[in-house]
């Protein structure tokens, strides 16, 4: 490439910033119908002509003078970095509101392209916009797109291409003659500082309102940065003085007055239709008061019910495809050669990775159902639903989204709770959110629930341990709101988005990632430890003892290193029903959750639990349904659902946290409940049985 460009995407939450950054670039970054997707700044490229284009998708602001700790992200990238072009993506059903933003990207200086996103939903309504007039008015070129249909993203690209090769001109934005002269003064001083950007009028914007950010950053610079400082308290006492009102509130109303003269020149024709009327009708019953919550759980079951019933079959087909492999090998191998080989393979490989990979149909299913309430919007209205909910528990509404997006993975969900301005309401959210059930935990329940019960309670039951772990993370957030972390709350503002129709190709990609990265799991990390565990379990050999019955002989399971280490800790699980076997496993799902099932099924494996019966044992869950009763069964799943979070959450925690503090907190106060509940659970249980 002769050519390089940096290029950064700016707009407001839910305007479909992302879905532009994905068709630009070919990536499939997380896109959800909800605001607070993007909670840093990503980057991809693409090429066009000789030219290799680097995009940053910045994280959604409605303002430059935001600052959650995703919107300082944004913030900094458009008001210090030099992209050399900035595509502001703006929802077209909602300009109003939305080129506010546009209007304050245009005082930074920056090569711009207005993207006009959603287009198809305004047209629609019955919106028709002069285009070539708003290209005219703004100085820069305006581009109407379809995000997820991949509509007009060629003319993005060549707008994009044609903007990086413009000369920056100066910004055609009026504000009025007063607010105008104000800014120009207080520029003239900051442009004798060495501050980037420093020629254009957001700096003076920032100082006229006094923004302490600002003002320590000139009075830095001293002589012309202080001057710049004592100019700007001027023109503040001037303005306000002669308005009569807050001087944030008079530079508001010039932006949307900006904004309303730019839509008088260029709306032709405004909606006829209210875009948001079928939505309206639909949140009359599914957000209702007394309806709503109910609906909610009902849709719910209904994912965890279609999780089961229907993933059911193909998951029958792989086990018996692994069940079909393993006696293949087993058939095929010459007898006593590389005996040691074979087992490796067919007690460590495949009995591990293949134990794990059996639920990908299930791990399908409940997240195909997941992605279509966050396309639909629907996820949005349970955020809302929830929001009185959980204040009563200490938590904030905006930590709704991080913990949905916990269901998933809890990595992402804790880097989501970035949008949150309060400090304690973020840390309460990141430590109580590996309470929701991670999809790593998914296999571990597919393996239980369906050893232990029925078919007609295993969706309730999967319901259950969901429902479970989000009310403990509810009365551990009361906990720490009123002991550690207490403090107010702040208030809880959410949009929400018109309903939408999901497309195939965002579900079906949401899809891929989700299995690609467990199958990718599965073939690294749970192998790697699938076959560590094979070799803990195989050696050291039992020594034979002469002349004493082989009923009494040492078992080689026990006697090898993993045997060793559960017998070791047994005594500690013992109170909650578990053994050394249950031990050994469990101690492994620090490396990742799913790493429990492979473990159990290397030990299984490699246990001869079956040498004096003539009955076939069968899979893994027909082994646990032999050796556990039901109410080890859900004492095991408690403590799996509580306790000790992997070693990649620990980690993201102590870095979003910024202190190992709260990520040992997190570790060994989770199992510390866990243990305590487990404990209760199973000897109340006992009692009673």
């Amino acid at each position: 490439m002769s050519q390089e460009i940096r290029v950064a995407l700016a707009g407001n939450p839910n305007s479909g910033k992302t879905t532009i950054f994905n068709a630009l670039t070919g990536s499939r970054q997380h896109v959800g119908n909800y605001p607070g997707v993007t909670v840093e700044k990503r980057t991809g490229t693409f090429d066009i002509s000789d030219t290799r284009v680097h995009v940053t998708d910045l994280p959604g602001t409605y303002s430059l003078s935001s600052y959650s700790p995703e919107e300082v992200v944004a913030q900094r990238e458009l008001v210090d970095a030099i992209p050399d072009v900035m595509v502001v993506v703006v929802d077209s059903t909602t300009l109003k509101r939305s080129l506010v933003l546009l209007a304050q990207i245009m005082q930074t200086g920056d090569r711009i392209v207005l993207c006009l996103n959603m287009a198809d939903e305004a047209r629609t309504a019955g919106q028709k916009l002069d285009k070539p007039a708003l290209e005219t008015l703004l100085g820069f070129p305006v581009v109407e797109t379809v995000g997820h249909k991949g509509q007009g993203i060629s003319e993005l690209k060549d707008a994009i291409l044609k903007a990086s090769q413009l000369e920056r001109t100066p910004s055609r934005l009026v504000l009025g003659e007063r607010l105008d002269t104000a800014l120009a003064a207080i520029t003239f001083h900051i442009a004798k500082t060495d501050i980037p950007k420093a020629t254009h009028p957001w700096h003076a914007v920032k100082l006229l309102l006094d923004d302490p950010l600002y003002v320590d950053r000139l009075m830095e610079k001293k002589g012309p940065g202080k001057r710049a400082v004592q100019q700007a308290a001027l023109e503040r006492k001037k303005l306000e003085d002669l308005c009569g009102e807050d001087i944030s509130l008079f530079v508001t109303q010039r932006y949307y007055g900006f904004v309303d003269g730019l839509l008088r020149e260029t709306l032709l024709r405004s909606a006829h239709i209210d875009t948001r009327a079928l939505s309206d009708r639909i949140d009359a019953f599914v957000v209702n008061k007394v309806a709503g919550i109910p609906v909610f759980l009902l849709v719910m079951y209904a994912i965890f019910w279609l999780t089961f019933t229907v993933g059911e079959y193909p998951m029958e087909w792989i086990e018996d495809l692994f069940a079909w492999s393993g006696d293949a090998i087993n058939g095929a191998w010459p007898e006593g050669k590389l005996d040691v080989l074979r087992s490796l393979i067919v007690d460590g490989i495949l009995a591990g990775v293949g134990g794990v990979v059996v639920f990908l149909p299930n791990i399908i299913l409940l997240f195909l159902g997941l992605a279509v309430l966050e396309d639909t919007g629907y996820m949005a209205r349970a955020a809302f639903l929830t929001d009185r909910l959980m204040h009563r528990f200490g938590l904030h509404g905006r930590s709704f989204i991080p913990m949905i997006t916990g269901f998933g993975c809890t990595i992402p969900g804790i880097m989501a709770t970035r949008t949150m301005e309060n400090e304690k309401d973020r840390l309460t959210t990141m430590l109580v959110l590996p309470l929701m059930s991670c999809g790593a935990r998914l296999p571990i329940w597919m393996l239980l629930i369906p050893a232990f019960f029925p078919p007609e309670h295993r969706a309730s039951m999967l319901f259950g341990i969901y429902a479970i772990g989000i009310v403990l993370a509810f009365l551990l957030a009361l906990l720490l709101r009123s002991t550690l972390l207490r403090g107010e709350e702040a208030p809880f503002v959410m949009e929400l988005p018109p309903y939408r129709v999901p497309t195939m190709r965002s579900v079906v990609g949401r899809i891929i990632d989700r299995s690609g990265a467990y199958l990718k799991k599965a073939g690294t990390i749970i192998l790697a430890i699938s076959m560590l565990m094979w070799v803990l379990t195989s050696y050291p050999k039992p020594p034979e003892v002469v002349d004493v019955p082989a009923e009494q002989q040492p078992s080689a399971l026990e006697y090898s290193i993993a045997g060793r280490i559960g017998k070791f800790i047994e005594p500690a699980i013992a109170p909650l029903g578990f053994d050394w076997k249950i031990g050994v496993a469990t101690l492994g799902a620090f490396a990742a959750k799913e790493v429990f099932v492979s473990q159990l099924g290397v030990i299984y494996a490699m246990d001869d639990f079956d040498e004096d019966d003539d009955e076939d044992i069968g899979t893994l869950r027909d082994a646990l349904a032999r050796d556990y009763t039901p109410l080890v069964g859900f004492s095991l799943m408690l403590f799996l659902l509580i306790a000790t979070p992997c070693m990649a959450t620990v980690a993201i925690t102590r870095r979003e946290a910024g202190s190992w503090k709260w990520a040992f907190l997190q570790f060994f106060g989770l199992t510390a409940i866990a243990w305590v509940i487990s404990f209760a659970f199973f000897q109340i249980g006992s009692l009673l049985l």
